[in-house]
Formats: C-alpha cells, sequence, structure tokens
C-alpha cells in the first residue's frame, strides 16, 4: 500500500516523508538501525526501569498514585523518556514488533494515569507539590517542565501517524492546553520565562500539522514571540535581544539549535520574512564560524558570553564562544547539540532546499552522531572531544571514553530516536520531483503530486564506497517525474548514468543538485557515481588550534588516528607527509567492516617537559600508521590517544638539504 505524504506547509519549498516510507535494506545506515533495534532501545530501556539507576519509570509510577516513594533522577528524565518512546515507536512499527507496541500502549496509561486533570505532566512537581516539600510548577526556569512537555508533543506525533491510534494524541492535546493556559496568562500578565531547550515549539508546531487544528500554531507562535518579554535576559538562552535581530550563535548549544529549528518551522507555515532573515544570519555564524569539521557545535564547557562587556557579563555553559574558537582537547560538543544542529538544517533545506543543508546534516551524522555511540550499540559519549591525550593536568567535566550511563542521561535516548528514524532523511519531495538527501541502501514507497506511484531502491555501500544506483519496481501510476541529485560538497568528480546518456561531473558541480527529467518510472536505472579518493583538509587560520595542521577525510567520513595504529609512543610525535600514498583497506572493528586508510607518516623525536624547544628542522623518519573513522574510534578496549587534526609534515625542508 502506497503512503501518502501528508504535510505540505505553505512557505517550505519541499515537504518531508511519512515516517513508514522508506526503510534502510543494507549497508551502514542498515547496521546502525538494526544495532539500534536489537541493542540500545532494549538497554535504554532497562536503565529507565532500573529504579536504582535513573529511577525514570518509577518516578511515573509514583506521580501516577501506583507506588509510595520520591522523586529521583534529573528533572528532564522524562523528557528523555518521551525521546526513548518515540524512537521505540518508530522502530516498532516498522519492524512491526507487536510486543514492543503493547508495552508501549502501557506505558501511554501509565503517563495519562500521572497526567493532572489541567493536563501538567512533570513528575518531578506533580511528586513535589503532593509532598509540599518546596518543589512547585514553574519554580525553576532549569526544571525542564516545558521541554518535557514538547518531547511529549512530538513522539505522541509520530505515534498516532504511524499506528493511527489516539491513546498517546489525547495525552498530548491535554498537555498543550496546559501549555496554552500557561501562555495565555504569561502574555495576560507580562511575567515571561524564558523555557530552556525549547523543544515545545517543534512540538506544538508538529502537533499542528498533525491534526490540522490552528490553535496549536498560535500557540507556537504566541510563546516565540513571547520570548522578547522576558526580564533580564541572557545569550545563554538567546533571549537578551529581541528574537528578529538575532545575527551571530551564542550561548548553550541546545538551547539555541532547538530554538532556531523551531522558528525555522514557524516560518514554514506563517512566511514572516523577518524570521527567515534573522535564521539565515544565525546560520551563517554558526556554518562558516563555530561548527567543527565533525558537525560538532557548541565548543565549550563554560564560559562569558563573547559579546559581553563590564556592564553585560553572563556566564554561559556548553556554549558556543568566539568565533573561530574551536579547540580540540576540550571540545564539547555536546550529541544533543549536534542533533539539533541536524534538525535545524534539515528545517533549513525545507525551506530552500540546497545541498549545503544535507552536507552539513550528512557530516554531522555520519561523523559527531555517530561517534557518540558505540559500534556495539550501549556506550555513549555525552561530549565528543576531537583529541585525547595519554595524560591531561586538569580534569574534565565528562569521561575520556564511552559510558553506559551517564550521570546526564539527555544524550543517548536522542541519538537512539534520531538512529531510528534516520531513513526519513533519504528523500524530500516537491510536486513532481523526488529530492535525495541521506544516501544508503534503502526501499522508498514514492507518491508525488502529480500521480506517479512506484518504489524506488537505492543499492550502495555509500558512505564507503561513492557509486549509487537507483532502480524502480511496482509502478502503478506511470507518470514522468524528477530526480535531483544531490552531489556532496566534497565531490571533486564523478558521473551520472541514465539511459543512453552520461554526465561528467567536476569540481563545480560539488554542493549542488543535479536534475534528471525522466520520462517514465518503468525500468528506471540511474547511476550515480562519486569519486572518493582520500584527501587533506585545512581549517581557517583564525582557528588557531589546528593551525599548520591537517584532517583526512574520505568521502563524507572525517578519519582520525589512534595510537594503537601507528608505530610511536605517542601522537604528538606523528606528522601527516602529503607526499605519501593512501591506501583503503576494508578491516573488522567489533564484527563490523570498516574501510580505513593506510599510509606512511614522519615521526619525530618526542617532546619532553619543557614548554617551549628549540625548533629543530631535521628530516623525521617515516612508519607505518593506520586510521580510521571518527566514528568508530574509542572502540578497542584500551585507552588510547586519539586525535583527527595532525601537523603537517614540512616536505620541502628534505628536498632543500
Amino acid at each position: 500500500m502506497m503512503i501518502q505524504n501528508e504535510i505540505k506547509s505553505p512557505y517550505a519549498a519541499v515537504r518531508p516523508m511519512h515516517p513508514l516510507q522508506n526503510r534502510w535494506t543494507g549497508g551502514l545506515w542498515k547496521e546502525r538501525f538494526d544495532t539500534c533495534k536489537n541493542v540500545t532501545i532494549p538497554h535504554i530501556r532497562g536503565l529507565f526501569e532500573d529504579e536504582n539507576v535513573f529511577h525514570v519509570v518509577e518516578n511515573f509510577r509514583i506521580a501516577a498514585g501506583q507506588k509510595e516513594g520520591r522523586f529521583k533522577g534529573t528533572p528532564f528524565g522524562d523528557g528523555d523518556f518521551y525521546k526513548w518512546m518515540e524512537g521505540a515507536i518508530q522502530t516498532a512499527v516498522l519492524t512491526e514488533d507487536q510486543e514492543l507496541l503493547e508495552d508501549i500502549d502501557r506505558y501511554i496509561e501509565l503517563i495519562g494515569e500521572a497526567q493532572l486533570p489541567d493536563g501538567y505532566i512533570s513528575t518531578k512537581q506533580i511528586i513535589g507539590e503532593r509532598e509540599g516539600n518546596g518543589v512547585t510548577r514553574q519554580g525553576d526556569i532549569n526544571d525542564f517542565e516545558v521541554y518535557n512537555i514538547g518531547h511529549l508533543l512530538t513522539a505522541a506525533c509520530l505515534h498516532y501517524k504511524t499506528t493511527g491510534k489516539t491513546n498517546f494524541m489525547e495525552v498530548a492535546e491535554k498537555a498543550a492546553r496546559y501549555l496554552k493556559n500557561l501562555y495565555e496568562e504569561a502574555a495576560r500578565t507580562g511575567e515571561v520565562k524564558t523555557a530552556v531547550c525549547p523543544s515545545h515549539y517543534m512540538g506544538l508546531i508538529e502537533m499542528y500539522r498533525t491534526t490540522g487544528d490552528e490553535a496549536y500554531l498560535r500557540l507556537a507562535e504566541l510563546s516565540i514571540n513571547l520570548r522578547d518579554s522576558v526580564k533580564n535576559g541572557l545569550d545563554d538562552n538567546q533571549d537578551r535581544i529581541p528574537l528578529r535581530t538575532h545575527d551571530k550563535i551564542v550561548g548553550h548549544a541546545v538551547r539555541s539549535t532547538y530554538l532556531y529549528a523551531g522558528v525555522a518551522d514557524l516560518y514554514a507555515e506563517t512566511g514572516e520574512k523577518a524570521l527567515y532573515d534573522m535564521l539565515n544570519r544565525v546560520w551563517a555564524s554558526c556554518i562558516h564560524k563555530k561548527v567543527y569539521i565533525t558537525g560538532g557545535v557548541g565548543a565549550l564547557y563554560n564560559g562569558v558570553s563573547p559579546y559581553g562587556n563590564f556592564w553585560h557579563d553572563q556566564k554561559m555553559h556548553q556554549a558556543f564562544g568566539y568565533e573561530y574558537q574551536l579547540p580540540n582537547i576540550t571540545a564539547y560538543n555536546e550529541t544533543c547539540a549536534a542533533l539539533g544542529n541536524v534538525f535545524w538544517n534539515y528545517r533549513m533545506f525545507l525551506l530552500d532546499p540546497r545541498a549545503i543543508y544535507f552536507d552539513w546534516i550528512e557530516r554531522t551524522l555520519l561523523n559527531v552522531a555517530l561517534s557518540a555511540i558505540s559500534l556495539e550499540g550501549k556506550e555513549y559519549f555525552y561530549e565528543n572531544m576531537l583529541r585525547r591525550t595519554k595524560k591531561l593536568d586538569y580534569e574534565l567535566c565528562w569521561p575520556l571514553h564511552r559510558t553506559e550511563a551517564i550521570s546526564s542521561f539527555c544524550c543517548p535516548p536522542n541519538l537512539m530516536r534520531t538512529i531510528a528514524e534516520s531513513a526519513q532523511y533519504a528523500y524530500t519531495f516537491s510536486e513532481d520531483t523526488i529530492w535525495t538527501g541521506l544516501y544508503g541502501d534503502c526501499r522508498t514507497e514514492i507518491c508525488l503530486e502529480n500521480g506517479a506511484s512506484f518504489v524506488l531502491s537505492q543499492h550502495t555501500q555509500y558512505p564507503y564506497d561513492g557509486e549509487i544506483l537507483f532502480t524502480t519496481e511496482e509502478v502503478t501510476t506511470d507518470r514522468p517525474f524528477k530526480l535531483r541529485l544531490r552531489i556532496p560538497g566534497w565531490a571533486g568528480s564523478g558521473r551520472i548514468e541514465w539511459g543512453q546518456e552520461c554526465m561528467e561531473l567536476g569540481k563545480q558541480d560539488g554542493g549542488t543538485y543535479v536534475e534528471l527529467s525522466l520520462a517514465s518510472p518503468k525500468d528506471m536505472r540511474v547511476r550515480l557515481v562519486l569519486d572518493m579518493p582520500a584527501r587533506m583538509t585545512k581549517a581557517h587560520p583564525y582557528v588557531e588550534e589546528c593551525v599548520g595542521q591537517v584532517a583526512v577525510e574520505r568521502g563524507p567520513l572525517v578519519y582520525c588516528m589512534e595510537s594503537v595504529d601507528v608505530e610511536a609512543e605517542s601522537l604528538d610525535q606523528v606528522m601527516i607527509d602529503p607526499s605519501s600514498p593512501v591506501e583503503v583497506r576494508m578491516t573488522e572493528i567489533k564484527g563490523r567492516k570498516i574501510p580505513v586508510l593506510d599510509m606512511k607518516v614522519r615521526r619525530a623525536e618526542p617532546w619532553g617537559e619543557d614548554l617551549y624547544q628549540e625548533y629543530q628542522s631535521e628530516p623525521a623518519g617515516q612508519v607505518k600508521a593506520r586510521m580510521i573513522p571518527y566514528y568508530a574510534w574509542d572502540n578497542r578496549g584500551a585507552e588510547e590517544e586519539m586525535r583527527i587534526w595532525t601537523p603537517l609534515y614540512p616536505a620541502e625542508t628534505e628536498g632543500k638539504r
């Protein structure tokens, strides 16, 4: 049965897929989806069910009156559980896991029992007010009450769209009515509080798109506009200056990316030009000056606003710093911030389908996002460094290796739901056109507005190999259509073959879409070949920590070096020799075949203890080295050194001697 596309926002140029429209059938994304289903989803569920670990489900049982006890855990644990539910719903429906769907229904019933008659639902406050322990509604913006509700709304919409059942949507509608009363009262009194990590902007607009009830759209618009009425706002929360005047990415990286993703959703429905202009300014600030090569954002654990002065000096957390301030060892790069960057770029693409947005979605998902979870699927990074050394003279906030249970557990379920829903990033659509997004082995049910209806398959080992074959089957309605192929910005050469035609691709085609007009989907075969040589990348000279260094990339993957793969006492001795040939080989890590890069690097003498030393221009010896995709690092037991950026060997030195 063909699935109809549901969403058509008036100011969006393309529309997304239905959650059930595409399935991964092979390759890296299928492997990650299967690991998510078989390992990550039950692992996180077990942690949430365990009252001695996160106490999350237990809090709902206590709030519902099913058990006696006190609230334990983080205030955003409710929202983390809704994220888990969202990913579990998507996976259970796609894989027809009836047992998991029945368990989800029991969780929905539990949440409904905990919910108060006015729609309020946040277990910390419900339990706190019952106990009289001083914890009350809206007492502290860092209690994440509205954030929790936002994730409930999003999960409920997905549940309705994929199952057709209304039980979760009924809980969400009651919660939205609570938000309506909250924001209307704030508008009346002028007492407005910022909702940190504002997931509810996306959630409310998803409610509007799912139900067609314009009240949710009006509520989203009201809640966003009220940001300008916050008293004593902060750069950390992006509410120090009016929203429409923003021109730089600042403050807490999750709060900012969630904010701008929600505002992009609002623009897609209202078309307010001031919002769109602001989004483009802030996006440019992020992408051109404050994002890591992996797609990570939010470089700093904490600091002060870089745009402050003696009269405006504000502490910021998990923050964007100055332009080009991108340290490697202390890189913070919270996983949720990277995912927020994906959500934002995806919504920007829907408004204006330029290849650069999907280049960043792909870069972020394949590198920093997948690096945040172990290959086996049950150990996680909260922050995502770009360099790990043997010894630090200071302690970082989070462990230097992945662990199963992070004290702040917001990232693992967020990543879990993103992997579960990753197939939705494969395509978007306009009237008679299919736009490619993420490439991967998949099977998609197509139903375009012009009536064309068929199944489209990708056959590929991408991102390990650049050859992608598109074929069709099950053509139920024969209509001409257009296929727009994304040529990634990194692509310098390749070709497209279809019918009797062949188009050579050059560097000028990178970062664009190539449109093919196809007369019929019957027996269609289109082959996209993207050449994938290893390449060396340098950073802007203002990124001081990367001056004189290069990163190695191949296709969309960023590579790194772990000390286990280099014949040197320390990676501090290693220099990349640009004249060394690079060989691509397949190896296994944790039973998964992964492409690695073998080369020879230069090995200098160990540094020693001095802070400064005389520069020595003597040639360094060559040794064998291997680089692995960054997403696969920290999977081999020992806490090895790792680095992405490596000093460049001055090859001309030898030629002059």
